[in-house]
């Protein structure tokens, strides 16, 4: 294993993750990784498959590229700045909140509505 592009990916993923305000366990099951696995991805400890590698680029909006440390943003080892997630209106906490109402049945998501109204008067 190429341990610099380990380090790179690894840093690159972490980076965008905190920005997305994800957690590791969010990511992995997201991109289709066990928790462990995507834990050691992050510490550079081992490389992503290609389908990993661009599951990984499309949930946390960061270009190929920049994961690999191709681009000036994504070096974040050498400059000390994040990758450049593509903008989102949309704040961390909104993602999270869309991600888990996703996975409701019909009936806790019309609560789950039913509970947003009341509180958003």
């Amino acid at each position: 294993m190429n341990e610099e592009l380990g380090i790179t990916i690894g840093m690159a993923a972490r980076a965008a993750r905190e920005h997305l305000g994800l957690t590791q366990a969010e990511v992995a099951e997201r991109i289709g990784l066990v928790h462990p696995v995507y834990s050691r991805l992050e510490r550079g400890k081992m490389l992503p498959s290609v389908p990993s590698l661009y599951r990984l680029c499309q949930e946390l909006r960061v270009s190929p590229e920049a994961m690999l440390g191709l681009t000036p943003e994504g070096d974040v080892r050498k400059k000390g700045r994040k990758p450049a997630p593509q903008e989102d209106s949309d704040a961390p906490d909104l993602r999270r909140l869309l991600h888990l109402a996703r996975k409701l049945d019909a009936e806790k998501l019309d609560a789950l509505l039913h509970v947003a109204s009341v509180l958003a008067r």
